[in-house]
């Protein structure tokens, strides 16, 4: 018993390790570092700001769970801090995770530039280790932000956060990162729809470049030099050009398994209206033949003339002792027939053939039946031309005997004159 147990439990173990080790290979494939952070929710939140403090506490609030960057694989999201670098009308925002003791590493920046005319210019530009290379969104606001306001005051000082490792704002919370299905999911909730996000590949400000690399900060690129986006994903340029592929291939998939599963089920649909019309020809073959035999019995029996003089029966009457006609006990056998047939199964060829031969001898009493009525009729007028004879005959007798009296009296007077002369003499 506990050798059974022990196989059973070595089996699950065994198991349970290969659907891991399963999860873990689909999720590094379909996954990328850059899908852990939106750069349009930041664009979004970056316009909802009152100040740059407000925008840090925006990144890092468990509320928005904007961020979902684990770049330090402590299974704990990475603490997002805001530095800035000005010059002149140029405002740089540089955006930073937190990865150990003075270990950072940027993951994007804000350019906000105003021309002579007062007009304002972001741009969002994703880091090239992390993004590629032009990686850049330009959002369009719907209303004027707030933020603008607090750029060019008199005395600007530009904003340096105060936290770092192990010292973070209260309101802070670390919480394990989400598979980036759900990190999807959430960030698409967290962005404003009203405003435009708009794809471009070039900067706007050429001063905002070399404001950057004075304060630039690579501690995740030193950690794993070989692990940059040109060397994760070589036939693509940037994190557009890659959502571009996946696009593209999640529809071809689709549009392949769409066409798949159409072809199986329209193969499935032919073969079983195949055989519905198989069934179908083969039970309507029987079923006309059967009916066609039939009506020509119920036609050749109607037609079929009465030689007796028997009175018909009057059916608009309830007579209880009326004889129904013969077509009509035809037709009732007609339908016990027709019903029955339509619910057996379908006749076989050689039941058929005999159905036909019989249906042949049908037009023998169709033949037959005028030949009686000829010779009814034909005894008929025999009849009658006998009974007018006989009338004739029964006419003319009165005539004869009358004309027979008349001759018979002058010969009784010739007779009495005869007498009479005799006796004279």
């Amino acid at each position: 018993m506990k050798t059974k147990l022990l196989l059973i439990a070595f089996t699950a173990l065994v198991f349970g390790s290969c659907a891991a080790q399963n999860q873990t290979t689909v999720y590094a494939k379909n996954s990328d570092i850059s899908d852990n952070l939106d750069l349009r929710a930041v664009a979004s939140m970056f316009g909802e700001s009152a100040n740059l403090q407000d925008f840090e506490r925006r990144l890092n609030d468990p509320k928005y769970q904007i961020s979902n960057l684990d770049l330090n694989g402590d299974d704990q999201v990475d603490y997002l801090r805001v530095i800035e670098s000005v010059e002149d009308r140029t405002h740089v925002v540089i955006i930073q995770a937190v990865l150990d003791r003075d270990v950072y590493q940027d993951v994007a920046t804000i350019d906000v530039e105003r021309d002579n005319y007062n007009k304002v210019s972001v741009q969002v530009v994703g880091n090239t280790y992390l993004y590629g290379d032009n990686y850049i969104y330009e959002p369009v606001y719907s209303v004027a932000p707030v933020i603008y306001t607090s750029f060019w005051v008199t005395n600007y000082r530009p904003y340096y956060s105060t936290w770092y490792w192990g010292y973070y704002p209260t309101y802070y919370t670390a919480w394990r990162p989400y598979p980036v299905y759900r990190y999807r999911n959430n960030i698409n909730v967290c962005i404003n729809v009203h405003n435009s996000y708009n794809y471009v590949n070039t900067r706007r400000s050429y001063r905002a470049p070399v404001i950057y690399e004075t304060r630039r900060t690579y501690g995740y690129e030193r950690m794993r030099p070989n692990y940059s986006f040109a060397d994760r994903h070589s036939n693509v340029s940037n994190r557009y050009d890659l959502d571009q592929r996946r696009v593209a291939s999640r529809d071809l998939n689709r549009t392949q398994n769409t066409y798949n599963y159409n072809r199986s089920n329209s193969g499935r649909v032919s073969a079983e209206n195949r055989n519905y019309t198989d069934n179908r020809s083969t039970t309507n073959r029987s079923y006309n033949n059967t009916n066609r035999v039939t009506s020509r019995e119920n036609s050749a029996a109607v037609n079929t003339p009465r030689t007796d003089n028997t009175p018909r029966a009057d059916y608009g009457r309830n007579n209880s002792n009326a004889t129904a006609p013969r077509g009509n006990s035809e037709n009732r056998n007609y339908t016990n027939r027709t019903s029955s047939s339509a619910s057996e199964s379908p006749r076989s060829y050689s039941e058929n053939r005999n159905t036909n031969r019989s249906s042949s001898a049908a037009p023998v009493q169709r033949s037959e039946s005028p030949r009686s009525y000829s010779e009814s009729r034909g005894n008929s007028e025999n009849r009658s031309n006998a009974s007018r004879s006989q009338n004739m005959q029964r006419s003319e007798s009165p005539r004869a005997s009358q004309e027979s009296r008349g001759n018979s009296q002058p010969q009784r007077e010739s007779g009495s004159g005869s007498r009479g002369g005799g006796r004279r003499g």
